[in-house]
């Protein structure tokens, strides 16, 4: 019959909540691919993460000894906690939507939990050294921010790449800054940079300095209208991973229904406060 439902039907809607819900949590977090990821492996949900100090060489005579050179790492802990979202589907629920209802679903968590965890990570930005911070309350977003944050992890030594994340309304200034005509001895008189055409073409500015810029919704704007963005490299904030993003079903047949639930289980923290800059700007518009 038409109107049945068969267990091929019902795997193929739990087929769908996982892929979509994969899918869609690994295109919408945007701080999980530019920190460093570390796996925990065994028993247990904490991971001692060493942190290596600054070895320095010095000139040598020749026949002569090398003085011997303390390694001595400091450790960062970091500790994994669940993070879940369950729904309960029932039969007529699904047997009466008109829209793919696994895919739905599937969307839904993947947008949540991957908003948790870029909460989280984007909390983290303004736990950077305090001397090396910059911007202030009602203070826009410039390159010229960018290019001191870049100034102070090249003369700590901090290789590249630098990735800068920074809320939406933050970068508006930036975009809008750059997209301004400058005057040039150009026949046309006044020009705009090529990195303003592309956030004129595509709302998106790309890289400045050499910073790769982000920008991420996720991170949180204070009763001033100021928000934490920050320059930093992948080795300043640490992942720890317990168990990646699932997605399970349980039957609940007396009530002719499916539990649904996603989750993971990880943990964030700073690892090197000196590879990162915390940049405080306004993010009125």
């Amino acid at each position: 019959m038409s109107n049945e439902t068969t267990s091929s039907t019902l795997s193929q809607l739990f087929v769908n909540i996982t892929q979509e819900a994969i899918f869609t949590f690994q295109e919408t977090s945007v701080m999980r691919p530019l920190v460093t990821t570390y796996p925990i492996s065994g028993s247990g949900k904490t991971i001692e993460v060493p942190v290596y100090p600054t070895i320095s060489a010095s000139a040598v005579n020749e026949a002569s000894d090398l003085s011997n050179t303390a390694v001595n790492p400091t450790s960062a802990t970091i500790t994994a906690s669940e993070i879940g979202v369950m729904t309960t589907l029932t039969d007529l629920a699904r047997d009466s939507a008109s829209r793919n209802v696994g895919a739905d679903i599937g969307k839904l968590f993947g947008e949540a939990i991957a908003k948790k965890v870029d909460t989280d990570l984007a909390g983290l930005l303004d736990d950077f050294a305090s001397a090396n911070d910059q911007g202030g309350a009602g203070t826009e977003l410039t390159a010229d921010l960018l290019f001191k944050a870049q100034a102070i992890l090249r003369s700590a030594n901090v290789p590249a790449p630098y990735y800068a994340v920074f809320h939406p309304k933050a970068t508006f200034n930036l975009k809008k800054t750059l997209t301004q005509p400058a005057y040039t001895t150009s026949s046309s008189g006044y020009a705009i940079s090529d990195i303003g055409n592309e956030a004129l073409r595509n709302g998106y500015i790309g890289r400045i300095a050499g910073i790769d810029i982000f920008e991420n919704a996720n991170i949180s704007i204070d009763a001033y209208d100021d928000s934490f963005g920050g320059v930093f490299h992948p080795q300043s904030i640490g992942l720890a991973l317990k168990e990646d993003f699932k997605v399970e079903t349980q039957r609940d047949a007396s009530l002719r229904a499916t539990e649904i639930v996603a989750s993971i289980t990880v943990g964030s923290g700073v690892l090197k406060d000196t590879y990162g800059v915390t940049v405080k700007v306004d993010t009125a518009l």
